[in-house]
């Protein structure tokens, strides 16, 4: 494992509630605390930033729309790139498509998307990441760090790889468009990158990383840091307001769900839950279908978040 090295996703173990959600509190990553609203329960699980540093030091906190437990298989969607250039080494801000598997009394968790992690990379710039992890109390693999992800030869995103330009606020809308879905055949989670000419793929997580039903779906946006420091912006470090564009607020957009066949569709009839941590931090919009954009959210929030 890379030294100093910072996780990046957030690792939810939702319960099979179908409520609405909003927590206001801050979780950290190190406690299985709960919280109980209309009976549903939320568990955060270990999550570590690296071998020397306890998971209780670590602080987590992301704005989401999540599906039920159901017989899901994969998402789509064009995630916007947006840096963080004053990033502390002690932070992490990202975005990413999550897939939770029920396993027993865990969930598994597979998941792909975009993040600034200077410890990891010894820069700011955004990279393309994967992860995994088999339980609810396991720190979990990045990139290629250990087996798992098996990227192909020739691909268009390597785990790990610089993505750049990154947007621009208020000048210039960046994006690339992911895809992390059940293949019909082998049963493995494929990745394709939708962005180029023809799709591009990119490398799959092996069938027994998530072997069955149900599943859960997650479009996340997510923060990381050390608890003597304050938090990182998420997304382009802007709320959103009447006057805000895609130009200076994080968003997913032309959000699409998968069937059995491999076939990707607008998810019309798919309830999706709005799940957001710390509102007063971090804020996102709902979830509606516009006008040549499909379906999508907006997220994000500035830096200077404490607990």
């Amino acid at each position: 494992m890379v030294r100093g090295y910072i996780g990046v996703s957030i690792f939810l173990w939702f319960s099979f509630g179908s409520c609405y959600l909003t927590l206001a509190e801050s979780i950290s990553a190190g406690e299985n605390t709960q919280m109980s609203e209309n009976n549903s329960t939320i568990f955060r699980p270990v999550r570590r930033f690296g071998k020397s540093q306890g998971g209780s030091n670590i602080i987590s906190h992301y704005a989401m729309w999540h599906t039920v437990p159901g017989e899901y298989y994969g998402l789509r969607a064009e995630i916007s790139i947006w840096g963080s250039p004053n990033q502390k080494d002690s932070q992490e801000s990202g975005a990413s498509l999550q897939i939770y598997c029920k396993d027993g009394g865990n969930y598994n968790l597979i998941e792909v998307g975009f993040h600034v992690s200077p410890s990891l990379y010894v820069n700011r710039d955004v990279h393309f990441f994967t992860y995994w992890t088999k339980d609810s109390r396991s720190a979990g693999c990045y990139n290629l760090q250990c087996p798992g992800f098996v990227p192909t030869t020739g691909a268009a995103l390597v785990p790990g790889e610089a993505v750049t330009p990154p947007s621009s606020y208020g000048e210039q809308d960046r994006y690339i468009r992911l895809s992390l879905n059940k293949d019909p055949n082998s049963g493995d989670w494929v990745v394709y990158r939708h962005d180029l000419e023809t799709p591009s793929f990119l490398g799959y997580f092996p069938i027994e990383l998530c072997p069955k039903m149900p599943v859960k779906l997650a479009l996340t946006g997510l923060v990381n840091y050390l608890n003597n420091t304050d938090g990182p912006p998420m997304g382009s470090g802007h709320f959103l307001d009447m006057e805000s564009s895609n130009k200076k607020i994080a968003y997913f957009k032309h959000i699409k769900k998968y069937n059995s066949g491999g076939h990707a569709y607008d998810p019309i009839l798919v309830k999706m839950l709005y799940l957001v941590d710390r509102p007063d931090c971090y804020k996102e919009s709902d979830f509606v279908p516009a006008w040549n954009e499909g379906y999508i959210f907006h997220y994000g929030g500035p830096s200077g978040c404490i607990g």
